[in-house]
């Protein structure tokens, strides 16, 4: 029998079988088998020979190295002198060798360093498997932390330039002399004490208080975050009280706690006033700056809410993605007045502290806006258009809505040291249409300011509106065509017809709302009306309007009735009667009521605004004078910015 071709089995020809040898077709299948078994045998042979020369004969320049490895990604080959010299032509005598000589050395100090990571990673794997897992979790979050850290420190804050602090008067005492004001003053601390021990010991780090649940709260304005809102709104009216221990405790929470770089949406109009305007306000009076870096933070977040069509920024900005958006509720996706018009004196104040033009220059771009466009019977609706530029629902209000959108303009001339002319002009037409269209007499002679809706007066004024009485006579100096008089006397009727809504009811504590309908006047009527939630707009008119009367000749009656022995003493008792419980101090539902049920809120206003401006009021005029600082609309005392004198980065552009 001869040897079988080594051919694939297809590609050979087997010869026809004789019908008579029985035996060839078994001897051939066998034969076939042994031939597929050797024919592998010798495949294998042969590639095993050409890949053991591949890698093991010598190199040479017929060859291009090729390793299924990672050394040559790691460590580059080095070529031999005979290389250098076939691909060059030009080796100098003596330096190839040398060099090669170094190369190798320096790949094998590499190959040795490779292998001593190796066994070291293989060492340290060996180490963490024998670890539980608790102390597994414990490394990673120490890992997490030190990475957070380091971003941290790299991210940082810049610093911030130097400027000259503002001249700040009046910021410690303010005795009053007087033992019974004395008295009443040190009530309003021990009251203060009381709801920021309750807030401290039940809700601390929260937004917050529930004072008789004794537990945090929150509510949509800040989004789904704990962030401290009471303690920094609490700052000031702590520090302008000598309260310096609990001063601290919040200092220290926020250096430790207080971060911006939160998955959380809120509104841009209630974190400037609250959050930017108390941390400005505790950097200018206690010079801390920590305070004024936190400002800045905060403020660098709410920019994005500014990038839409108009410049007209949304309600609403998550700090963390930077997406912005409106409330469903407002005029089909509007803007409201209140809120995008209350930016002004905190961001040119961040322009000043920072050198940054882009807080200015936001604020002043919603001012020239708004004066380019038509305003129907001269006043502003409520809601604007971010998208389109067009006024949403004609709506006009003094009160919620509308109230310091009419405030801030005031204010930026006052804080301007009344060098913001364009300001006072455009507060001035606003004021005049407001008197013209939505100021009235009642009946029984109480003056008040209705909301006009869509060409009709609507006789109801609301809790936010009293805040007005203070305003005009803030504004009655420098009003035009002498009307300094009749904005005193303005003011004073509206902070009288307020104190009636007071006095009208069982508690003695004003309503949301009241109406002057069907001979019922300065009364609520609605259920959901009647209620109050430690609101401060009656306390803040007491304070505007007393001041400016004292200068003014010919309004002794007027301070007479309206002088501190009357308001304020019962109010300040029906507050620590009716709205203190053991864990702080709470709104009431029903201010109609003997005996009303509690909300459950210690708003953190009522630190900030309310007690403050009482504790103002049984103060000396020396405790922060009204012609050195201008609170902002939660009350926050901001300084007077000599501008005659200053400045401002971005300001050129705008004029």
């Amino acid at each position: 029998m001869t040897t079988p071709a080594l051919l694939p089995l297809s590609g050979r020809r087997i010869p026809t079988l004789s019908p008579g040898a029985s035996s060839f077709p078994h001897h051939r299948a066998t034969l076939r088998l042994s031939e597929k078994f050797i024919l592998l045998l010798i495949l294998s042979a042969f590639i095993t020979l050409c890949f053991g020369a591949f890698f093991f004969l010598p190199d040479n320049s017929k060859h291009k190295r090729f390793d299924f490895g990672l050394e040559d990604v790691l460590i580059p080959h080095i070529e031999s002198e005979k290389e250098a010299r076939h691909s060059s032509r030009q080796v100098i005598h003596g330096v190839g060798g040398h060099d090669e000589h170094r190369h190798r050395e320096e790949e094998e100090s590499l190959r040795d360093k490779i292998r001593a990571d190796h066994e070291r990673a293989l060492q340290e794997a060996k180490e963490k498997l024998r670890k539980s897992k608790e102390e597994l979790k414990a490394e990673i979050q120490t890992e997490k932390t030190k990475v957070a850290e380091d971003l941290k420190k790299k991210d940082g804050p810049k610093p911030l330039p130097p400027v000259p602090m503002p001249k700040l008067v009046g910021v410690n005492n303010g005795d009053p002399g007087d033992p019974d004001t004395k008295e009443k003053r040190d009530k309003i601390r021990e009251m203060m004490k009381h709801a920021w021990d309750s807030y401290r010991q039940y809700g601390w780090g929260h937004n917050e208080l529930k004072p008789i649940a004794k537990k945090g709260h929150s509510t949509n304005i800040f989004g789904n975050s704990q962030m401290g809102a009471t303690i920094v709104d609490a700052l000031d009216t702590l520090y302008i009280m000598g309260l310096h221990d609990e001063f601290k405790d919040g200092q220290e929470w926020i250096e430790q706690n207080l971060d911006f770089s939160v998955n959380a949406e809120v509104s841009v109009f209630e974190v400037n006033i609250r959050f930017i305007g108390g941390l400005l306000a505790a950097y200018y009076l206690s010079g801390q700056e920590v305070f004024k870096v936190k400002a800045v933070q905060l403020a660098e977040k709410l920019l994005p809410a500014f990038n839409t069509p108009t410049g007209i920024p949304w309600a609403m900005v998550n700090l963390k993605s930077g997406v912005g958006r409106n409330w469903g509720w407002a005029s089909a996706g509007s803007s409201i007045l209140a809120e995008f018009g209350t930016l002004h004196m905190e961001f040119v104040h961040l322009t000043y502290l920072t050198g940054n033009p882009a807080y200015y220059q936001k604020v002043m771009h919603i001012r020239k806006l708004l004066a380019k466009m038509d305003r129907p019977n001269g006043l502003y609706p409520n809601y604007l258009n971010p998208r389109t530029g067009r006024w949403g629902q004609h709506h006009t209000s003094v009160g919620g809505l509308g109230d310091s959108f009419y405030e801030y303009l005031l204010k930026a001339w006052l804080m301007s040291d009344k060098t913001d002319s364009e300001a006072r002009k455009t507060y001035d037409d606003a004021i005049e249409a407001i008197e013209r269209h939505l100021i009235r007499k009642s009946n029984g002679g109480l003056t008040f300011i209705g909301e006009w809706k869509n060409g009709h007066l609507e006789r109801k004024m609301g809790h936010l509106t009293c805040f007005a009485g203070g305003m005009f006579a803030l504004g009655a100096d420098g009003s035009p065509d002498d009307k300094a008089g009749h904005y005193l006397q303005l003011g004073a009727e509206i902070a009288h017809t307020c104190h009636e809504s007071y006095d009208r009811t069982v508690l003695k504590l004003g309503p949301e709302a009241f109406k002057f309908d069907s001979g019922l006047e300065a009364v609520a009527v609605r259920q959901n009306e009647k209620y109050y939630i430690l609101r401060p707009e009656v306390i803040e008119t007491k304070i505007a309007v007393e001041i400016p009367m004292e200068i003014v000749a010919g309004s002794g009656q007027l301070l007479l009735r309206y002088n501190r022995v009357r308001l304020s003493p019962y109010f300040l008792q029906a507050i620590d009667k009716y709205c203190r419980v053991s864990g702080g101090f709470s709104g009431v539902k029903d201010v109609y009521s003997s005996n009303p049920t509690y909300d459950d809120v210690q708003q953190s206003f009522f630190l900030a605004e309310t007690l403050k401006y009482l504790y103002l009021l049984f103060s000396s005029d020396e405790l922060l004078p009204l012609e050195n600082w201008v609170f902002n609309t939660e009350a926050h005392p901001l300084p007077v910015l000599h501008l005659g004198n200053i400045t401002l980065p971005g300001s050129e552009t705008q004029r």
